[in-house]
């Protein structure tokens, strides 16, 4: 990817989420196919990566000290659920270009040919704009602003500034994936807290090993659109150097939950667990060698590896629930 494209293609979603072609268009005239399914309109939110933001936000809400109503709290839920579909919609317009060289995602939606880009980057805005809008008016301004700035990160810094330019992309990127349990949390109480920074740097420091780990088995297609990740710029050693370094740095940051009282002993003892596990998974993938007999099995350790992470994560979230829900219990006998 030459830098005149990617600037040609920031010029472009400047001008398009500027508003002008969408101002009182609705979403009929900004290209939806006739033929198109609401099925392809649902893949463009990205519904995996949206169900562990949403669990996520969920546990930073329900951390949270203090109540909510629970008509707000499902407001609130509804909207990080969108905000990030909406992100996610904006993403694939804008990188329906490497989209399409890409094995792994050239039969999304757009590249596929089933969702026009202008219906994508309509839909997209539009869900923005209306998640945002309702967490404000429904629930609190801290909690909207908060989630204005997840998807503005996403977007702009990380989709439209980051992707294309720097193997740093997913470290600094990973912010936006960090962002959900600070916005539960700011539902309920209308602030931040050094809890609620705790859990956005556990999933902050979880972001690269796991992403890191899908790059190397998908170096290829990362190489083949142009997309500066680790493996294609830094090589393959220096990625699983950097996958066990992260992960090393990682575990302890899980345990500052429980270092500082918001769970207790079940979460510190399987989150530790847990951590040594995922270390194990890091070792793994920085000893497996590059060249193998069979190359069915080349990378069967980072395959490994992207697998757990995620459900290493969704583990220690649910662990605090867990854990809090088990102590409510406790004192209420």
């Amino acid at each position: 990817m030459s830098e005149t494209q990617f600037e040609l293609n920031r010029d472009e979603a400047e001008s398009l989420l500027a508003g002008s072609g969408l101002a009182g268009s609705g979403l009929a005239g900004a290209g939806l196919g006739e033929h198109a399914r609401l099925a392809d309109y649902a893949a463009l939110l990205k519904p995996r990566v949206m169900s562990l933001v949403v669990f996520t936000g969920f546990v930073g809400l329900y951390l949270a000290p203090g109540r909510i109503n629970p008509v707000l709290a499902a407001i609130a839920i509804l909207c990080i659920a969108v905000g990030a579909g909406a992100s996610g919609a904006i993403n694939m317009w804008y990188d329906r270009d490497i989209d399409a060289l890409m094995r792994r995602t050239m039969k999304r939606p757009i590249p596929d040919g089933r969702v026009s880009p202008e219906a994508a980057l309509a839909l997209g805005v539009m869900l923005a704009a209306g998640s945002v809008t309702v967490m404000a008016l429904g629930v609190n301004w801290q909690a909207a602003a908060l989630l204005a700035l997840t998807i503005a990160f996403y977007v702009f810094v990380y989709t439209a500034w980051l992707k294309r330019r720097t193997p740093q992309n997913i470290v600094i990127g990973g912010a936006a994936g960090a962002f959900p349990p600070m916005i539960g949390w700011a539902a309920v109480t209308g602030e931040v807290s050094l809890v609620s920074l705790a859990l956005f740097a556990m999933i902050f420091m979880w972001t690269p090993p796991h992403f890191w780990s899908l790059a190397l088995y998908r170096s290829d297609d990362y190489a083949r659109a142009g997309v500066p990740m680790l493996p294609v710029v830094a090589g393959r050693k220096e990625t699983k150097r950097q996958i066990l370094l992260y992960a090393l740095l990682l575990v302890p940051v899980t345990l500052i939950p429980w270092a500082m009282g918001a769970v207790g002993a079940v979460y510190g003892f399987a989150a530790a667990a847990l951590g040594l596990l995922f270390i194990g998974c890091a070792v793994r993938v920085w000893r497996e060698p590059d060249e193998l007999p069979d190359s069915r099995n080349r990378d069967k350790a980072a395959r490994q590896m992207f697998g757990f992470s995620i459900l290493y994560l969704f583990l220690l979230f649910a662990l605090m629930i867990v854990d809090r829900a088990g102590s409510a219990a406790f004192f209420h006998v």
